[in-house]
């Protein structure tokens, strides 16, 4: 096992049902499939992280209802602590409504983010002993803004690097990005945030030269079936995806930066820790679903055994 990293970020209740297509405005569509499970891109990406094998504290905060009952009953189905759990007496628990084309694995989706969106400056002050513990943060955009700035400024105090997962989008400050190690945007994110359209190796060096300006020290950016660019001082270059047959992409990004985040606590070097990332995502859309769908290290490894052959 690596070194102790923790996941600040969402948790929200996943709806998702499956049809034949997605509706249009005021279309009603019958569906096929429904089910309801534990999700939000911080939760996903912790979940992602720990049954690859890492060390890893999760931080999100949910309210005193039965949507809060799916995270927990889902930490304890994996024996994973939930020590760092905050609780929202007066806002309920996050959800989102996922709909998913049968046709193209393709999905659209609606957060209501509740409870993991009142984190306070007190609850992240007290995590400053967990931080001074961890070699990295991983954080996305999902909870309030204010919080993951408190968490970036007493991380960089720990020595703790920042890895800033930028989605679901939304405008974040300079200063916010000039104290965050590393951004894993993909390429519609980095795009809406550089203003550079990712349509190849140039264009994906010239959005990172923008991160580099704001003071990010490394970019990594998912192109979906195209692979992964990778900035790393002065070595840049994209990684091709793996090649699978996907039933269901809901939590490929998810997957992948929980796999990073393993790789990463382990000491392997960014390339290394894309491709077990990247092995992570390949395995994610095999199945249906985001935290059902998080491969465990097992699986990985086996993954990663055959597809050096």
């Amino acid at each position: 096992m690596g070194k102790k990293v923790a996941v600040f970020g969402s948790f929200v209740v996943d709806l998702m049902a499956r049809a034949s297509h997605l509706p249009k405005a005021g279309e009603t569509v019958k569906g096929s499939v429904f089910k309801m499970g534990a999700g939000g891109k911080g939760f996903n990406q912790g979940v992602a992280a720990y049954k690859s094998g890492a060390d890893i504290a999760m931080i999100t905060k949910v309210g005193h209802d039965t949507f809060a009952d799916v995270a927990l009953k889902t930490m304890d189905e994996l024996a994973w602590s939930k020590e760092y759990i905050l609780y929202n007496k007066d806002v309920s628990t996050g959800s989102a409504i996922i709909m998913v084309d049968e046709q193209t694995s393709q999905n659209e989706i609606i957060i209501v983010p509740g409870a993991c969106s009142t984190i306070t400056a007190q609850e992240v002050d007290a995590l400053r002993p967990l931080f001074s513990q961890c070699a990295y943060v991983l954080l996305q955009l999902e909870v309030n803004q204010d919080a993951n700035e408190r968490v970036v400024e007493i991380a960089n105090e720990c020595g703790c690097k920042v890895i800033l997962n930028t989605a679901p989008y939304q405008p974040v400050s300079d200063e916010f990005l000039s104290k965050v190690y590393m951004v894993t945007p993909n390429e519609v994110e980095a795009e809406m945030m550089t203003g550079i359209h990712i349509d190849g190796l140039a264009a994906a060096k010239k959005a990172a030269q923008v991160f580099y300006d704001k003071g990010v020290q490394v970019v990594l950016i998912t192109l979906g079936e195209r692979g992964v660019f990778i900035s790393d001082h002065g070595r840049e270059d994209i990684i091709s995806a793996f090649k699978v047959d996907a039933v269901d992409t809901t939590g490929a990004g998810d997957a992948f930066n929980g796999g990073l985040l393993t790789a990463l606590s382990e000491g392997k070097d960014l390339w290394e820790a894309s491709r077990f990332a990247s092995a992570l995502a390949a395995l994610s859309v095999q199945k249906i679903g985001t935290t059902p769908a998080m491969p465990t290290r097992k699986e990985v490894d086996a993954f990663l055994q055959r597809s050096t052959i």
